[in-house]
């Protein structure tokens, strides 16, 4: 099984998805999916003395501008472990350039966090919550002389919004899975 390709597409929308996690928060190996086998493998451990600051994984079914998944940062009370799917809703979304590329990030809580599935949105949490990811996002890469610059951080609708459009370019790069 492949967890990109695999997970049943009724299980995947802009407004409801699963998210299969790669990284626990507060960790520093970067692992990813390996597209061929749907296994994880170590990219490489952080070279700063950064943390993830959420869940960080990917949203099967979905293809983003850099060929990969899109990225979703899944905020939950728990340490959640690779190769975990957990049932979420989006509330934002991290917009930044890595390398000169647009990247996308979706922020999401899981349904089964009675923590936090309360909000609907970005709005009654902690500020802080999101300079942290932010932050993080700013300088993970320096000690690797690579850049990243963190655009902006934006609500739910603009969240679902590009879950729809890498839906759907998903569904352009592969329609023996549509």
């Amino acid at each position: 099984m492949n967890p990109w390709h695999d997970i049943d597409k009724s299980r995947i929308s802009a407004e409801s998805f699963i998210a299969v996690i790669e990284i626990p928060k507060g960790g520093k190996l970067k692992y990813e999916l390996d597209k061929e086998s749907g296994l994880l493998r170590l990219d490489r451990v952080l070279s700063t003395s950064t943390h993830y600051p959420a869940n960080y994984g990917f949203i099967p079914r979905t293809l983003s501008q850099d060929g990969d998944p899109l990225d979703v940062l899944v905020l939950c009370q728990e340490n959640l472990e690779p190769l975990s799917i957990v049932e979420c809703y989006p509330i934002g979304v991290l917009k930044m350039i890595d390398d000169d590329q647009t990247d996308e990030k979706i922020i999401a809580i899981p349904f089964g966090d009675p923590s936090l599935n309360v909000y609907n949105d970005m709005s009654g949490l902690p500020v802080h919550q999101f300079h942290e990811i932010r932050h993080f996002f700013e300088v993970y890469k320096h000690l690797e002389n690579k850049s990243t610059y963190v655009q902006n951080i934006c609500p739910r609708d603009v969240a679902e919004q590009i879950i729809e459009e890498n839906i759907e370019m998903y569904k352009k790069a592969f329609p023996e899975n549509a």
